[in-house]
């Protein structure tokens, strides 16, 4: 609980997250969490319900690649929480819990006799996190949420890819991992306010409000201006050139943020006087001319190889990168320079490298500290902690309700 002491020197030590989401948004925030030196106990049905643990291939010896991505530094714990007993279990663990989060449709945890009211009469100061596909209030409170379906409801889609392409996704699930990093900054500044008030609150969020979130800029064009926005592929809606250029071995990308940037590019493409045409002098004339500036960039670019113009362009601070692939990724010297891949040791799947956590703090930094549990992997303990003897267990085990 928060306020105990201090031990491993980690940022949330003291404090408990009991975690009963499941695939992506939710487990992603517990995992951060867990990062950070919470103690984040993950609930499943018996057997495990996480749908994540079936999704692949690829697995290694059974266990799913995906489900690994999200899980690291959690205890687990099998609960029917359709059950009397598994109620119990929750109440119990709930008293000595500082954080719950669920992303069940709205009203299911109301149904479970679950709901943010009734466990905040056992614990006052529990921080109690909804993640929901829409929000638990409006007329689309109780449609299912799925990243896919958010991409495009949210207006990611209509600017993700181009005229010809139609309608594009986002590589990843994209609305999932916003929702889980507000869902984050969220339970943090509830701990905080707690500090003060020794109360806790209920967090109600939505995949679609987090991705609608994301349109930053394209939003605020549309609200001022009243244009829909298009799709513009690799381009940027506001900045010329900031887009992917082929090049004579492949592709690569400039960004352009500034007019002293421009500059500079006209002159390693040997092309100095572009920088003083009235047509691109400035950034909003560029935007204006974008067809006719990129024509002829693409033309200069296409006569040198990537990795030239990349040495070109850092030499003159023009932002640059290649269009990389995990390959690449994997082997990157800066990743590795700061340590950014993580080994772990799956009881299971046997040793493996994961992706790090991009937080580093210099007192306090995060640690990989155990691998994504198996499903009950920490029943006896946890249920031992908060009291139960180990017949009882077993008698919980016998009738399945855990």
């Amino acid at each position: 609980m928060w306020g105990q002491s201090r031990k491993g020197g980690e940022a949330l030590d003291g404090i408990r997250v009991l975690d009963l989401s499941r695939v992506l948004a939710g487990p992603f925030c517990s995992m951060i969490l867990g990062d950070l030196g919470a103690e984040v106990i993950k609930v499943e049905a018996p057997g495990g319900s996480d749908e994540t643990r079936r999704w692949g291939p690829p697995f290694k010896n059974g266990v799913s690649a995906y489900y690994l991505c999200a899980n690291r530094n959690k205890k687990s714990v099998t609960i029917d929480l359709k059950s009397a007993k598994g109620k119990e279990i929750i109440e119990r663990l709930v008293k000595n819990s500082d954080v719950v989060i669920h992303n069940f449709k709205t009203g299911t945890m109301e149904r479970l006799g679950l709901s943010y009211e009734e466990l905040s009469s056992i614990n006052p100061g529990i921080i109690y996190c909804s993640i929901t596909g829409f929000g638990e209030t409006g007329p689309y409170k109780t449609h299912p949420g799925y990243d896919f379906i958010i991409q495009a409801m949210s207006g990611l889609m209509s600017i993700t890819g181009t005229d010809e392409s139609g309608p594009q996704k986002v590589g990843v699930a994209m609305t999932d991992v916003l929702t889980g990093l507000y869902a984050c900054i969220g339970i943090q500044s509830a701990l905080l306010e707690r500090q003060q008030s020794g109360q806790g609150q209920k967090l109600d969020l939505s995949l679609y409000e987090s991705a609608v979130s994301s349109l930053v800029n394209i939003a605020s064009n549309y609200l001022m201006s009243g244009n829909l926005p298009s799709r513009l592929g690799n381009h940027h809606a506001n900045i010329v050139p900031y887009q992917t250029f082929r090049t004579s071995d492949g592709e690569m990308v400039i960004a352009v943020g500034n007019d002293r940037q421009f500059q500079a590019l006209c002159t390693i493409i040997n092309k100095p006087d572009l920088a003083h045409n009235p047509k691109f002098k400035t950034n909003p004339d560029r935007v204006e001319h974008r067809e006719e500036l990129t024509a002829i960039l693409q033309t200069e670019l296409e006569k040198q190889h990537t990795s030239y113009w990349q040495e070109q362009c850092h030499a003159h601070n023009i932002p640059v990168g290649p269009i990389q692939n995990m390959e690449e990724i994997r082997n990157d010297p800066q990743l590795n320079a700061r340590n950014f891949f993580q080994s772990i040791k799956h009881p299971k799947a046997g040793e493996m490298d994961i992706l790090g956590s991009p937080l580093h703090l210099s007192r306090t930094p995060p640690k990989v500290r155990s691998h994504p549990p198996e499903p009950g992997e920490h029943n006896d303990e946890i249920f031992t902690s908060i009291g139960l003897s180990p017949s009882e267990i077993q008698e919980y085990k016998n009738n399945q309700w855990i």
